[in-house]
């Protein structure tokens, strides 16, 4: 139970828990106050005419209350598992104050419109009170989104943070041996998709829906797969078309030579992610590449955006594979 606990922000819980029950109960008190002023049964629900729908008083203010409490809570609670992002935490705090007070305004405007009013069907909503309520709960729940200062508390992502930190101290040369980048095609190839599909497609759905949805959706593939996400480390290479699928991967181990290079894609069988005679290819556009020759004698091409990058992603493979050769020959070479 307490390893549960730590995972909420216990302060947070308790206004969550807090504030909708006491602003429900705050309504059912002033409710009582305009009790003597207001028809019977009272109006729930409004057109241009006046009330359209009745119930008793009690059955109002216990409504109104549970509502208050219940969406109060949903919306609060998202904001007390201190696992979700900071961002997200604050605006759940805030719209939980902002869904709190304006169905406490609704529910007060109802009743204050029909006050002194004999007949609840000649009744309708108070303007007023709707206007200045509405106002006020819009503006405190952005307040709270920038007040609301959720408990810092160490999480699995601040170990993994300490991790990295603590290896690059270690090791000053592992942040030269890290790259994270992204490629992608000419912006003139995009326009040209959209031009050739997504405007027919258009057309298309026109008359047949789903054959139009079916030519959009395989543009929208196509134009994926000239982005790539590339990650290169003392691991090896790993590169994931549309930033998702992975597509190419070559460990330290079995990489025998790494170069940058300037690559036509026809030359690997076009753009995109290829299998092309003796080499897999993800190329996004002709241009600089590096061009990665495994042990097995097969070659790995990749778009690399410029020549600079190329270069750099070049270096960090060969050092990769040069430590992963290292590292084989002292475990070879060590005591059996």
């Amino acid at each position: 139970m307490g390893s549960f606990r730590d995972t909420l922000d216990t302060r947070a819980l308790r206004f969550a828990l807090a504030f909708p029950l006491l602003l429900a109960a705050g309504f059912a008190v002033c409710a009582q106050m305009l009790r003597n002023t207001l028809p019977d049964p009272v109006a729930v629900m409004w057109n241009a005419d006046g009330g359209t729908s009745f119930a008793p008083f009690g059955a109002y203010v216990a409504g109104s209350a549970v509502l208050i409490t219940l969406l109060g809570w949903i919306a609060f609670l998202q904001a007390v598992p201190i696992s979700r992002p900071v961002i997200m935490r604050r605006v759940m705090m805030g719209l939980g104050l902002m869904l709190s007070l304006f169905i406490t305004t609704v529910a007060a405007a109802g009743l204050v419109g029909q006050s002194g009013i004999g007949e609840a069907r000649l009744s309708h909503v108070d303007p007023i009170v709707l206007a200045m309520g509405s106002g006020a709960a819009l503006s405190l729940g952005v307040v709270m989104m920038f007040a609301f200062k959720p408990d810092p508390r160490w999480t699995p992502e601040d170990d993994q943070a300490l991790e990295a930190e603590r290896r690059l101290a270690a090791d000053p040369d592992l942040a030269r041996d890290t790259l994270r980048m992204w490629v992608h095609a000419r912006s003139s190839v995009f326009i040209m998709i959209i031009v050739s599909a997504l405007f027919p497609a258009a057309l298309i759905a026109v008359v047949v829906p789903w054959l139009g949805a079916l030519v959009a959706a395989a543009a929208l593939v196509a134009a994926g797969f000239l982005f790539a996400r590339v990650r290169a480390d003392r691991g090896g290479l790993q590169v994931f078309a549309g930033g998702l699928v992975p597509v190419l991967s070559v460990p330290a181990v079995d990489i025998a030579a790494a170069s940058p290079a300037n690559v036509k894609a026809a030359d690997y069988g076009g753009w995109g992610w290829r299998h092309h005679e003796d080499a897999t290819a993800m190329l996004v556009s002709s241009g600089p590449a590096v061009v990665v020759r495994r042990l097995n004698g097969r070659r790995v091409a990749l778009s690399a955006g410029s020549a600079a990058a190329a270069d750099t992603l070049a270096g960090i493979l060969n050092r990769a594979a040069e430590r992963a050769r290292q590292d084989g020959q002292s475990q070879q070479s060590g005591p059996r």
